[in-house]
């Protein structure tokens, strides 16, 4: 039983900016307990916003884990309710197959609240992320 106590929640991040000048932060986060993934992305209009609003999703997803996997994995045949119900936190379910290489990544207990200083190293991780890739051109470009 030992090696059940290691097991932790994986949040990996990423942060662009989008054609529009929006802040799109993508988070795949790997739930150790079931052994699941769950992609998704919101959008900010600022870093700061992009910051704060990810202090807010890992809270959610933490907290919400059990409920998440029971559509996430077991669902119903209402696609929509999955839907709806990252949708309560201002999320969307990130349908991309790939996640960029640079990531900054958070390692939680399951079900513990997300303590905020192990956000300062993400929030300096993405913040260099956006200073080396600067914008992302539009396609065709």
């Amino acid at each position: 039983m030992p090696g059940k106590m290691n097991h932790r929640n994986e949040y990996q991040c990423t942060i662009e900016v989008n054609q529009t000048g929006k802040y799109c932060v993508r988070i795949r986060a790997s739930f150790a307990r079931k052994a699941w993934v769950l992609p998704v992305y919101f959008l900010a209009s600022s870093f700061d916003r992009s910051m704060r609003k990810l202090e807010q999703v890992l809270q959610f997803l933490q907290q919400k884990e059990e409920r998440l996997w029971f559509w996430g994995v077991e669902y119903s045949d209402d696609r929509n309710f999955s839907e709806e119900l990252v949708r309560e936190a201002g999320l969307r379910l990130d349908r991309r197959a790939e996640f960029p290489r640079r990531f900054a990544n958070v390692a939680l207990s399951p079900e513990k609240p997300v303590p905020a200083v192990l956000l300062a190293p993400v929030r300096r991780g993405l913040a260099h992320s956006i200073d080396t890739a600067g914008r992302v051109s539009p396609a065709g470009n």
